[in-house]
This record gives structure tokens, sequence and C-alpha cells, in this order.
């Protein structure tokens, strides 16, 4: 769609801007032997990525939220613009707005059953194991990313985009600096693997990223 091209020929164009760095994470990959070892997927659906996870690997206690999609085998999770991501049908102002002024975020949450390479036929997928303690580094940052009520409670916003899915309100800014793909970036990285978040502004760049260490 050409919306799709404008905004990702800006956030290529972005990239020439944000070089700024970040801390090191110690890093945890590849896992040791003798360690438990869990699985994740990084899903590229052509223009937004987001991270899946098998629901009996979370511990709930790290990432309670999860448990609206407890009857689930496997709960996918993505970030991005709040407009833009749940918009029946995306304009140019929609692409514009979300590139060039910092606006509100939500957290789109599928719960599903087959597995994964059936359910998302087609997209490119990313395996990546990581061990016990970096895993549920992962799932603590997932919580950290909804915005949450006076209880603590998440607050949700409505049916998602495809299947049994849901959207809901979530912390930080979406910008062209930070996108839908930094932000798996990020969560991927707080898992230990040395992605360089602000070089995946794009979903190309982040998954050439994730080639050069798998």
């Amino acid at each position: 769609m050409r919306i799709y091209g404008f905004i990702k020929l800006f956030l290529i164009l972005s990239l020439v801007s944000n070089l700024s760095c970040q801390g090191t994470k110690k890093p945890l990959y590849p896992p040791e032997s003798n360690q438990i070892i869990k699985t994740i997927y990084v899903i590229n659906q052509g223009w937004h990525t987001g991270v899946i996870f098998r629901y009996q690997d979370v511990n709930d206690s790290l990432w309670p939220a999860i448990e609206d999609f407890s009857d689930a085998k496997y709960v996918e999770v993505g970030w991005g613009d709040a407009d833009f991501y749940q918009a029946e049908e995306n304009t140019v102002w929609m692409g514009i707005k979300a590139l060039f002024w910092p606006t509100g975020s939500v957290l789109h949450v599928v719960g599903f059953d087959r597995p994964v390479d059936q359910y998302f036929y087609g997209y490119d997928i990313i395996l990546i194991e990581l061990p016990d303690s970096s895993y549920d580094r992962l799932c603590r940052f997932i919580q950290q990313a909804y915005e949450t009520d006076e209880e603590e409670n998440p607050i949700p916003l409505g049916k998602g985009l495809y299947g049994n899915s849901q959207f809901y309100k979530a912390r930080g800014h979406y910008f062209f600096t930070n996108t839908c793909n930094t932000w798996v970036a990020q969560a991927v990285r707080e898992a230990g693997y040395p992605l360089r978040p602000e070089y995946a502004c794009t979903a190309g760049n982040l998954f050439d990223q994730l080639r050069e260490i798998g």
C-alpha cells in the first residue's frame, strides 16, 4: 500500500540521524548447555513485527496480564501507534502524524492454538532460544509495557485485528525513532541478545540483525 511505502521511506531516512548509543546488556546467548531453554518467535508481517510466546512457558507472576489468554497455546504481542494500529483504514495523515508527532501507543495481544508456522503461514518467522532467566527478563519487559489503572490492572481498549485478540493501552510514545520494530528489538535485547534498537526502525532492519546473530 502507498501509505506503507511512504512511511518506510521516512523510517529509512531517519537512520541517518538516529545514532544514539545504548548501554550494553550482559550477554546471555548462546544459552549454556546446562540451562533450561525456552523458545520465542519473532514474526515479520511485512510492516509490523511482534513476539510470540508459548503460554505454558510464561511465569504469569512476571507477566500477569497474559492470563487474559489462558485458554491459548501461543500468545503474540506487538506494540504500536494507538491511532494507526487500531484504525480500520489507514490514511496518509495518520502515517505522517505517527512518524513526526510523538503519539500514544497500544499493545496488540493475540491468543491462538495452531502451530506458529501454520497460524502465520507465509510470514517470515525467526526462532530464538533463550535461557530461563533471560526469558523471565523478557516477560517482565512485556508486562511493564502495559499502561495500568489505579489498581494496576491493564486497560483494555477493544477487540484486536484478528482472531482472539485485544488492544491494551500501552506505555511509551510512538515516533519515527521509536517504532514497533525498535520495540521488538528492545524486548529481545532485554533478553540478552546484542541487538541495536536504533538500527531497527523497519522490519527489514530488525530481521537483518536477528539473522546475523541467529
